[in-house]
Formats: structure tokens, C-alpha cells, sequence
């Protein structure tokens, strides 16, 4: 399955931004997705994931309650709305699709990336 993110940009902090990942080439109804982010300098990190039917989801500590993944299976995409961003969100943000897992060595398929800057 090939996926598309995107949705990124520049944002002060407290404010919100929706991103969204769309999925072609396979049955996107038979993936669990995750979203993971890497910040500069640092190893990528576990942020959201969701079952593929979306009836269950599970996050990271640092972004329960601001963050909620869903995903549309009649869209092909699973979106990551993002709240109450902190400049510590600053990332570039990843979708994955794969196992239900934190692992990213579970997610076999990969987006390009799309950057989060959230400013002070």
C-alpha cells in the first residue's frame, strides 16, 4: 500500500492542525495504522495507532488527551488531529500501515513525511 500524508505546517503553539494520510495500491480496510514523528536529532517515535476496523486506539503519554487518530475506510485515509500543540511536538510526522503495535519495525509501509512546527 503506498501512503500520503499531509497537512503540516507552521502553527503557534496552543493552536491545532489536522493531518491526514491517504492510502492506494491495497485494501486499505485490511491495515492497522500508527502514526509515528521524528524530531531532529532523535530516534522516531511512537505517537498514535489505530485497529483497521478503528474501533480501537491507544497513545502515546505525551499526547493523550490533545491528539486523536481516526481512520475513514471509505476515504482511504486515517487522520491524526492534533491539539493544544507545545513547541515539544515539533516534528516531522510519519503515517504507517501495519500491525497494531509502538514498534515501527511493525509498520511495513511508510509515508513521505509531512513537518509540524510549532512555535512559541
Amino acid at each position: 500500500v503506498q501512503l500520503q500524508a499531509s497537512g503540516g505546517g507552521l502553527v503557534r503553539a496552543g493552536g491545532s492542525l489536522r493531518l491526514s494520510c491517504t492510502a492506494s495500491g491495497r485494501t486499505f480496510s485490511n491495515y492497522d495504522m500508527g502514526w509515528f514523528r521524528q524530531a531532529p536529532g532523535k530516534e522516531r517515535e511512537f505517537v498514535a495507532r489505530i485497529t483497521r476496523s478503528g474501533g480501537s486506539t491507544n497513545y502515546a503519554d505525551s499526547v493523550k488527551g490533545r491528539f486523536t487518530i481516526s481512520k475513514d475506510n471509505n476515504r482511504n485515509t486515517v487522520y491524526l488531529q492534533m491539539n493544544s500543540l507545545k513547541v515539544e511536538d515539533t516534528a516531522v510526522y510519519y503515517c504507517a500501515a501495519g500491525l497494531y503495535a509502538v514498534d515501527p519495525r511493525a509498520y511495513d509501509n511508510w509515508g513521505q513525511g509531512t513537518q509540524v512546527t510549532v512555535s512559541s
